[in-house]
């Protein structure tokens, strides 16, 4: 099952969080498992419409291409699963909003991670000015008051720019996963109402990819 967790931090805790995980094991440099910059720019050469195609087998629902199995390795090549990195994840999620609060935003998926399909849904240029490194990102305030209104284009859509996200992440999700009802507004409005809120209430924020 894939997840993708938003929640707000107080700017206090968020120090706190680092130097611990800083003198439980030392930074290093992330290992790179895919090449970035070619892959982006083969995404942006490739046609959204060209990575699924609609099931013969199954009316209503979507069969992956070769393209589309290659973007989503792409996303998940992009994630540090090292220990450090998971430990450090572990303790942010113990120290975000309870469930039901308005400073927490969680989407999972079966078999699909739900910021994949986004990322899929909003294209590459868009992902590159959300806040962070492909859906993870820990951010003090000053930093999320300044990353606002970049996540704010990416991520406020109307018309028919909202329905066209709607509609691939719903192939992404019946594609890739196991999850064809999952809730695609929510998907999209539920990170920027996190990022809002904290930046309205002087917080920090922090954003994990996970899979269990």
């Amino acid at each position: 099952m894939g997840a993708w967790v938003i929640g707000t931090l107080p700017d206090r805790r968020i120090g706190e969080l680092l130097r611990a995980a800083v003198r439980a094991s030392p930074p290093t440099p992330m290992p790179s498992y895919v090449h970035v910059p070619g892959e982006l720019d083969w995404w942006r050469s490739t046609a959204p419409e060209s990575l699924f195609s609609a099931s013969e087998s199954s009316p209503g629902s979507w069969a992956a291409g070769a393209d589309a199995c290659r973007l989503s390795a792409f996303f998940d090549g992009c994630q540090d699963h090292s220990d450090a990195v998971e430990a450090l994840g572990d303790a942010v999620m113990d120290a975000f909003p309870p469930e039901g609060a308005e400073g927490l935003f969680a989407a999972v998926a079966r078999k699909a991670g739900p910021f994949s399909a986004l990322a899929y849904a909003l294209g590459p240029d868009a992902v590159l000015g959300l806040p962070g490194w492909f859906g993870d990102f820990l951010l003090p305030a000053e930093e999320v008051r300044a990353r606002l209104p970049e996540a704010e284009e990416a991520l406020d859509l109307t018309g028919a720019r909202r329905r066209e996200a709607v509609e691939r992440i719903h192939r992404w999700m019946t594609a890739l996963g196991d999850d064809p009802d999952h809730d695609a507004e929510a998907l999209l409005d539920g990170p920027l109402r996190v990022l809002r809120h904290a930046a309205r209430t002087g917080q920090g924020a922090a954003g994990l990819v996970r899979w269990y």
